[in-house]
C-alpha cells in the first residue's frame, strides 16, 4: 500500500539519495534540486509546494512533488501541478508510479490548499513511459510546451 509522507529531517537524507536509472536522469531533476526549488518557490510566494516521499510500508521507494498555484495575472484559475515523480531505480517496474499517481490525485481531490478544477503536469517529449502512464490516468496533452516539456492536464 503506497503512502505519501512529508519530507522531514528524519527522511531527508534517504530521500536525496534516491535516483532513477541512468538513462532516465535526463527526464527528472534530482530530489535535492526539487526540494531546493520547493524552497525557492515557497519563499517567493510563487506556489505552495507539496513534496512527499513515497513509501511502500516503511520502505521509501520514490519521491513526488505536487504544488498548489493560486490564480494570478498569468493564470485565471487555481490549479494543482505534479512537478516531479521519481521511483528509485531499485523499485521500478512494480507499479509504484501508477499507484503513486492514483494516491496523489486522491490527495489533490481533497483540495488540501484550496479548490481547483484542473491538474497539470509536464514531461519530456521522448519519455514514452511517462506519457503512457499519465494518459492511462486521463491526462490529455494541451499542445503547450514549457521548458521543453509537453504539458498535459486532467480535469478534476
Amino acid at each position: 500500500m503506497i503512502e505519501l509522507r512529508k519530507i522531514t529531517y528524519d527522511n531527508f537524507d534517504e530521500c536525496i539519495k534516491l535516483e532513477p536509472n541512468e538513462e532516465q536522469k535526463s527526464y527528472v531533476a534530482s530530489n535535492i534540486r526539487s526540494l531546493a526549488q520547493a524552497y525557492v518557490s515557497l519563499t517567493n510566494n510563487e506556489c505552495i509546494p507539496m513534496p512527499y516521499a513515497i513509501y511502500d510500508n516503511d520502505i521509501m521507494v520514490g519521491f513526488i512533488m505536487l504544488s498548489y498555484n493560486k490564480a494570478d495575472e498569468n493564470d485565471d484559475e487555481n490549479t494543482y501541478w505534479v512537478w516531479r515523480l521519481m521511483i528509485d531505480k531499485r523499485y521500478q517496474g512494480k507499479g509504484y508510479g501508477k499507484e503513486t499517481m492514483i494516491k496523489a490525485l486522491e490527495l489533490i481531490r481533497t483540495f488540501p490548499y484550496g479548490k481547483a478544477s484542473v491538474v497539470y503536469l509536464s514531461y519530456e517529449p521522448d519519455n514514452v513511459v511517462a506519457k503512457t502512464l499519465y494518459a492511462s490516468l486521463g491526462f490529455v496533452e494541451t499542445g503547450k510546451i514549457e521548458y521543453g516539456e509537453l504539458v498535459a492536464k486532467l480535469v478534476l
